[in-house]
């Protein structure tokens, strides 16, 4: 998976886990070869999951590294039949994603102004998350030789290591510039954005900066990082960006991971128009 698939280190730690969930289960029903592993024990399985709660997404992430391994032992010739083979996702409804109104972001930069005594890191961090619709995996690991300022790029290493250019606009770039003046990097190998104590940025980090400013601007019940990107898609889609070339920014694998985001803005539409037009 880490060398042949590519996958992230993120995505290789949740497998792992889902993994040891597993055997632990299998230990517990004395399954001791994967070999005894059958299609109507991984059902008994996915009903022991829905037993305790988890929702069906989560379900679905959990049988798709068990049907990974078995994939692998089938080719591998570990076993003669794959018993996952016929087992099915769990039938989720799809959640349109949440996103703060566009008014929300100059809002939020005005807020980190206000009460932060030195912004430009906490500037920065929501211009590029925002701005370039960037992942928060994405932001730590950026460095600054992939930051062309004459260009106004980035190129990113996204999910399975592929790499994208992702345009950086104006105010991102003005934001950067200030932080950089601030904060000198003393090597191209150097990340471009950094902890106050000039360490890499990580996930929880970001988080916690997000999750403070957002709740200052939005009722939203889930306030990640992750929201910024939502929303910059579906800004992007609302002022009438293509479907295509907003998929190329975000890095999407498939045309439909992208396409959600004209859900968002048709439902937005709908409650727009349900809340401003008399007739309605």
């Amino acid at each position: 998976m880490r060398n042949v698939s590519r996958y992230s280190e993120n995505t290789l730690l949740a497998y792992t886990n889902d993994l040891a969930e597993f055997e632990k289960y299998c230990a517990l029903k004395e399954k001791s070869k994967i070999s005894d592993i059958t299609e109507r024990f991984l059902k008994s399985y996915l009903m022991f999951l829905n037993e305790k709660e988890f929702d069906k997404k989560t379900i679905s992430r959990k049988l798709a590294a068990i049907r990974s391994l078995f994939r692998y032992a089938f080719q591998n010739d570990m076993i003669e039949e794959n018993p996952v083979l016929l087992i099915k996702n769990p039938k989720s409804k799809r959640k349109l994603p949440e996103i703060i109104s566009d008014s929300a972001f100059p809002e939020l930069l005005n807020n980190v102004e206000k009460t932060n005594e030195k912004p430009e890191l906490v500037t920065v961090i929501f211009e590029i998350l925002y701005g370039s619709a960037l992942r928060v995996s994405e932001l730590c690991d950026l460095k600054y030789k992939e930051y062309n300022s004459n260009k106004g790029q980035f190129l990113v290493t996204g999910k399975g290591n592929k790499t994208r250019i992702v345009p950086v606009g104006e105010k991102t770039m003005l934001a950067i510039s200030k932080y950089l003046e601030l904060n000198p990097v003393l090597s191209k190998n150097d990340y471009l954005i950094r902890t106050k104590k000039n360490d890499k940025l990580y996930p929880r980090f970001v988080y916690r900066i997000v999750n403070k400013y957002l709740s200052g601007v939005s009722d939203i019940k889930k306030k990640s990082p992750h929201i910024l990107r939502h929303s910059a898609a579906t800004h992007m889609l609302d002022k009438g960006a293509d479907l295509r070339a907003v998929k190329e920014i975000l890095g999407h694998e498939n045309l439909s991971t992208t396409q959600i985001y004209t859900h968002v803005s048709i439902e937005r539409l709908k409650t727009t128009y349900k809340k401003s037009h008399p007739k309605s």
